[in-house]
Formats: C-alpha cells, sequence, structure tokens
C-alpha cells in the first residue's frame, strides 16, 4: 500500500533539480514519480536517473507515456510560462493536481505563509515568482494593520542564478508578481522590478519592500512592526534562510512628495475620504540565503520558489492521507 503521494517534476534545470532534490531528502508526504526534461545530456535529468528516479527527455507527452504515470497525483512545472500553458492542456485530462513555478498564472497565486490553505482544491495553483515569494508576505503583513495605497518591490538576484526560464520570463515575472502584490498582499496598486546582479562573486538574493501607508500615530507603527517581524518568522519557518537585513523603517511622507503618481485611480471617488493620501512609507529590507541543496547558497531565489512549492505540496499530500 503506498503511503507517499507520487509526483512529478516538469523541468530538469536549476529550478527542477533542486526541486527533487528536497522532494527527496526532505519531503514527510511525497516521493518522486518522474523527471521530465527536453534535453537529454542535462544535468537535472542524469542525477535523476543516478538516484532511480524514472526519467523522460520527451517533455510533457513523454511523461503522460511512462509505465507508471497513473501513480502521479502532483506534477511540478518548473520550466516557462509559455511551456506551462501547453502542459496545462496536454494534464487536464488526466486529472493531475499542478502546481506552477513559472509566472504563467493559469491558476490562483500562493504564497504559503499568505494564503496557503484558500486554493487546496484548485487543478492548477501559481507560485507567482521568486520576487513575488520573498516579498508578497511583507506587503501583507503591512495590509493586516493598515490599507496599503501602493506596494512597489525591488528583487535584485545573482545573474548566475538566473538560468535561461528566467531570463525568457522577465517580462512574465514584472506582470504577475505585480499582480499578485495586489491580489494576495493586499495592496491597492503594485509594481515589480527585477536586477540581474553581475556582481562577482555572486551575491545572495536582496529584496526590498516599500509600501506607503496611512500611520500617523507611533502605536500603528508599531504594530506594522511587529506584524513583519512575525511574518518573516513564518516565511523562515519554510525558508531558513529568509531574514531581515535590518530592521523595519517607517518615515514620514513630507507634503510636498508628489506620491498621488504612484496611487491608482480611483474609480469611484467617493469611496475614500479625501485625506486618504499615503502619511508614511514602510520600508523593509530582506535577504534570502538558499539551502544550498543543489546550487550554491547565493541562489536564494531558487530556493524560495522551489521551498514554497514544496510546501504546498505537502499540504495537499497530507490532506489526502487524513
Amino acid at each position: 500500500m503506498r503511503t507517499k503521494t507520487k509526483v512529478a517534476i516538469i523541468g530538469s534545470g536549476n529550478i527542477g533539480t533542486d526541486l527533487m532534490i528536497k522532494v527527496m531528502e526532505n519531503a514527510k508526504h511525497l516521493e518522486m514519480g518522474a523527471m521530465v526534461g527536453i534535453d537529454p545530456d542535462s544535468d537535472g535529468l542524469a542525477r535523476a536517473a543516478a538516484l532511480g528516479v524514472p526519467t523522460t527527455s520527451d517533455g510533457v507527452e513523454g511523461l503522460v507515456a511512462l509505465p507508471d504515470f497513473e501513480e502521479i497525483d502532483i506534477v511540478f512545472d518548473a520550466t516557462s510560462a509559455k511551456a506551462h500553458k501547453h502542459h496545462v492542456e496536454v494534464l487536464r485530462p488526466h486529472g493531475k493536481r499542478l502546481i506552477d513555478l513559472t509566472p504563467a498564472a493559469v491558476g490562483p497565486y500562493v504564497v504559503p505563509s499568505v494564503n496557503l490553505d484558500d486554493h487546496l482544491d484548485a487543478p492548477v495553483v501559481n507560485m507567482v515568482t521568486c520576487g513575488g515569494q520573498a516579498t508578497i508576505p511583507v506587503v501583507a503583513a503591512v495590509s493586516r494593520v493598515v490599507p496599503v495605497a501602493y506596494a512597489e518591490i525591488v528583487a535584485s538576484i545573482a545573474s548566475k542564478s538566473a538560468g535561461p526560464g528566467t531570463r525568457a520570463n522577465i517580462d512574465e515575472f514584472t506582470e504577475t508578481t505585480a499582480g499578485a502584490i495586489e491580489q494576495v498582499g493586499g495592496a491597492r496598486r503594485g509594481k515589480a522590478v527585477i536586477i540581474l546582479n553581475p556582481a562577482e562573486p555572486p551575491l545572495m538574493m536582496r529584496d526590498t519592500v516599500y509600501t506607503l501607508v496611512q500611520a500617523p500615530d507611533l502605536d500603528t507603527q508599531e504594530q506594522i512592526r511587529l506584524s513583519v517581524e512575525k511574518m518573516v518568522d513564518d516565511v523562515s519557518a519554510y525558508v531558513p534562510g529568509y531574514r531581515l537585513k535590518q530592521k523595519v523603517q517607517i518615515t514620514e511622507i513630507p507634503e510636498s512628495t508628489p506620491v498621488e503618481t504612484l496611487l491608482a485611480d480611483r474609480e469611484d471617488p467617493s469611496a475614500e475620504p479625501a485625506d486618504s493620501r499615503p502619511t508614511h512609507q514602510v520600508s523593509v529590507f530582506l535577504e534570502v540565503e538558499g539551502a544550498a541543496d543543489y546550487l550554491p547558497a547565493y541562489a536564494g531565489n531558487l530556493d524560495i520558489m522551489t521551498s514554497a512549492g514544496l510546501q504546498v505540496a505537502e499540504r495537499i499530500a497530507a490532506g489526502k492521507e487524513n
């Protein structure tokens, strides 16, 4: 009698290989059922075969053709936004659960520390982006205390940690992350920027979160700080290298600063009071150190994605066992 849920990973590159190692070494409710790629010479497929994992270099069609395909319940997609849409169409008739690690945004956005339990029944869930997984929890933490009129995130990752898939998805990264900042983080308007840092030696992932809020009194400001610190603890429970680089900074916005250019257009001017202009900027500076399961520690951008995806799969699998 099988007690663990079998999973397949489509994408034998950096993210897929790191995820495979996490499943095999850390997962409580999961076991590898297949590693799928399109390059027969990829390191990911070679490692999987050496570890006894069934492999195919014929893409999603090869996955469907595998003898034990019916035993696989969850499929991770670690390819590209464009490829994911094809994978959804191929796998939909087979009733597989898909966890999308690309910025395709086909299914609902999921950030484990914010809304893990909200979409566990969805046939496809989207893990947003590395920048989204790192920063949206902070936006959500602030929005739990006060409304966030505007949130901007800047994700800086080592150029060496950005593979072909990441580079091909830059536009999707900014669009998907900005959308999730609003839909999951709770900001009225969101913006995302990604920087590929070519520094040598490579630097760890750094993320900056700026939010504009109304927080005129010291008590509200302290509640914001505590909420952010609690959220950082929640994320670090499944991404141990996730941490604040310095204390949360809350600064007053001068009347002369034209923040109105950043705010969302009001479709209904009567929905907000006329004095709803943000009073303070909340600045949060983060660092994400990878677990170095497959890639060096500076690749925190990959680690946070695979760790988040693993969290979702583990919860789905645990629910099936109960």
